[in-house]
């Protein structure tokens, strides 16, 4: 399980862009079935600042011919559309901040 609060709300919920604030409350529970094969994921959102109730989704991953879950790399800002959307790039600093 992984439970998240604290989050940026200069992000969004989804590839659809959904907005969110800061008190984001999201909750992940992760289970594998189908012998090892799949890969199930539930999510529930609450978000009193946004949406008039809690809400949940689930997404199944399954493994691919090659025996591997595939990944995707999520970062603020980074996401992948389709068709002729402009979509600015992630920021890069030139040199470590920290």
């Amino acid at each position: 399980m992984v439970d998240t609060i604290g989050l940026s709300d200069d992000t969004c919920i989804d590839n659809y862009r959904t907005p969110h604030t800061t008190q984001l409350h999201v909750v992940e529970r992760f289970k594998v079935t189908n012998d090892g094969k799949t890969l199930e994921v539930t999510i529930q959102v609450d978000d009193p600042g946004a949406f008039n109730m809690p809400w949940s989704a689930r997404q199944i991953f399954h493994r691919t011919r090659a025996g591997r879950l595939e990944e995707a790399i999520c970062a603020e800002n980074n996401f992948a559309f389709e068709g002729d959307a402009a979509v600015a790039e992630i920021p890069k600093a030139d040199r470590p901040d920290f």
